[in-house]
């Protein structure tokens, strides 16, 4: 049992989520001459508090550890560049967004989105903590800040006169360990009538789907309206809009301002509703969830038992921080799974954190021809299955692990 306080509210957590065993971080990818060395593993056991329903795990590795050198790239994903220009079209149109205004994401990765505000004249910067990453994004052409996002790094912006007309967070609010700074930074930041908004997976569908492999060392909170809501709130910060999304299997993007700049729309009190309907402010909700996780890892592990009996080659494809959560809280090593293919070339040639599998290009598959690939970004099995119709030539099929286990 923990002996941490909530990062929020400062309650003693005492009420477990899931317990997913020990594992390494989930993108500390290892060279060939590290696979003899000794490999850190940390307590993956996720509480909830009873007071605010902030679901989260305690924090073992400093953010600069995790972040300094990045591995997760956003613009090998066809999908999400498709994602990340359609909500630039739409901000622009709802907002009124023009050359007068400043874009500022938080967390901007490779620059995949805020490229395509520059196409339209508007003023961007990015802040990014990973160096390699935000390299990336300035061999673009996009002004991007090296430095983790909080209070101090919002005084620096206010400095050089750079208050956001729209604050962009996409995926890193979970990655946040001090969730009240960083909360407390972007009303900081943001201009009196500025807008936010913020993308994360809803909680919601992370229980209803058995998502628990969204759970690893990168993501601190798990958050739901319910929860977030009261967050904003405690720092000035109202939600006046939410948008349910299917990206990460089933995510929200809530739209905040300064208190009474904007009218709340109907939205809000709907998913208000569909959460309470789900009992999310009811405390069993959460203990009762383990459960069904176990079964998931015993049917997983039953389908790849019966198939390496039938002499079946297995592969991975997708060498995402998810799929490290369930092969390493499953067990499965080379013995189930002779590689993973990824299109990310940062990736190749190196080995999965924990279990040791290989990684190389999807170019592999072809020369093997495997009889079934595991897909561990089930998020995105659509366009997967899609790029890799091709092992329908010599009779492969797929494996889906969440939230049921397919072979389609």
């Amino acid at each position: 049992m923990t002996t941490c306080n909530c990062r929020f509210c400062q309650t003693p957590l005492q009420y477990s989520f899931a317990d997913l065993g020990m594992s390494p971080l989930s993108n500390a990818f290892l060279s060939t001459d590290q696979l003899n060395q000794a490999e850190k593993f940390y307590p993956l056991h996720v509480y909830v508090c009873e007071k605010c329903f902030l679901v989260q795990l305690e924090s073992f590795e400093a953010p600069d550890v995790i972040f300094s050198n990045y591995v997760y790239f956003s613009s090998y994903s066809a999908s999400w560049l498709n994602h990340a220009q359609q909500y630039t079209k739409s901000m622009i149109e709802n907002y009124q967004l023009n050359s007068q205004h400043l874009v500022i994401e938080i967390a901007s990765n490779d620059g995949y989105l805020l490229q395509y505000f520059q196409q339209y004249k508007i003023p961007v910067l990015g802040i990014e903590p990973a160096k390699n990453v935000a390299q990336v994004a300035l061999e673009k052409g996009i002004p991007t800040d090296v430095a983790f996002f909080g209070i101090e790094t919002a005084k620096n912006l206010i400095k050089r006169e750079q208050s956001a007309d729209l604050i962009v967070a996409n995926n890193v609010l979970a990655h946040v360990p001090d969730i009240n700074d960083f909360v407390a930074g972007l009303k900081l930041l943001l201009k009196p009538q500025g807008i936010i908004t913020i993308e994360f997976p809803h909680l919601l569908n992370l229980i209803k789907e058995n998502q628990f492999d969204t759970i690893y060392h990168e993501h601190f909170s798990y958050l739901s309206l319910l929860a977030i809501e009261t967050i904003f709130a405690q720092h000035g910060l109202m939600i006046f809009d939410v948008e349910e999304l299917s990206t990460h299997g089933g995510s929200l993007r809530i739209h905040a301002c300064h208190y009474n700049t904007r009218t709340e729309s109907p939205q809000i009190k709907l998913l208000r509703s569909k959460e309470s309907a789900a009992q999310l402010d009811k405390l069993e909700t959460y203990t009762k969830f383990l459960n069904r996780v176990k079964l998931i890892k015993q049917n997983l592990l039953l389908s790849l038992i019966q198939l390496k009996k039938q002499n079946k080659q297995i592969v991975a494809y997708g060498a995402a921080a998810k799929g490290n959560t369930l092969l390493n809280y499953c067990g499965i090593r080379e013995d189930f799974i002779d590689y993973v293919a990824d299109l990310n070339p940062h990736k190749q040639d190196k080995y999965l954190p924990g279990t040791h599998i290989p990684v190389y290009s999807p170019e592999q598959l072809k020369i093997t021809q495997p009889d079934y690939i595991l897909i561990l970004p089930w998020n995105l099995q659509a366009e997967i299955m899609q790029q890799l119709s091709f092992i329908r030539e010599w009779g492969g099929q797929f494996i889906i692990p969440i939230p049921d286990v397919q072979i389609l």
